[in-house]
C-alpha cells in the first residue's frame, strides 16, 4: 500500500477547528467483506458556544467500510480540532458523523456521543445513516447509561 496520506508517518499540527480537510482515507484491505470497525475517544472535548466553558464526551464510532476505511491520526487530530470550538453537543455529534460518511461512503456508520452532565444533566447523541447490512454483528457500544459514567 503507498502512503498517499497527508498526516501518517509525518509531522502534524494539532488543528485550530474542526476541518474535515483533514480526514484521510486509505483503501479498505477487505473489501469483499463486511465488517465493523470501531473508533472510541473516551476524552473528546468542545467547548459550549454561549459560555465558552469546556464540554465532554465519550464518543463511539462504528461504521462498516465498502471501498475505504479512515486513518486512525487523520481522526485523532480532526476530533482535535473540536478542543477549541464552541458548538452544541448535537451539533458535533451528528457533524462528526457526516463528515465521516462523505469521506468514506461507508455501508453503514453510526456514532453515539454520550455527554457528561452540563446544569446536572448529561446529553446523549445518536446518528446513524440507516439500517444496518443483514448479516452483520453489531455490539453494544458498551457506554453504560448516566449513573456517574466514567
Amino acid at each position: 500500500m503507498t502512503n498517499d496520506t497527508t498526516k501518517l508517518g509525518k509531522d502534524a499540527a494539532i488543528p485550530e477547528r474542526p476541518e474535515p480537510s483533514v480526514l484521510d482515507r486509505v483503501p479498505n484491505p477487505h473489501k469483499d467483506t463486511d465488517y465493523v470497525a470501531r473508533f472510541t475517544a473516551p476524552e473528546f472535548t468542545s467547548i459550549c458556544p454561549v459560555t465558552g466553558q469546556p464540554d465532554f464526551a465519550h464518543l463511539s464510532i462504528d461504521y462498516i467500510p465498502s471501498d475505504w476505511i479512515v486513518e486512525s491520526k487523520s481522526l485523532k487530530l480532526y476530533l482535535f480540532g473540536y478542543r477549541n470550538h464552541g458548538a452544541f453537543h448535537e451539533d458535533c455529534t451528528v457533524g462528526i458523523g457526516k463528515d465521516l460518511t462523505a469521506l468514506l461512503s461507508p455501508k453503514w456508520l453510526r456514532i453515539g456521543g454520550y455527554w457528561y452532565p452540563r446544569g446536572g444533566i448529561p446529553i446523549d447523541v445518536f446518528w446513524q445513516t440507516g439500517a444496518v447490512p443483514e448479516g452483520v454483528w453489531i455490539p453494544d457500544q458498551g457506554v453504560p447509561p448516566y449513573r456517574g459514567r466514567g
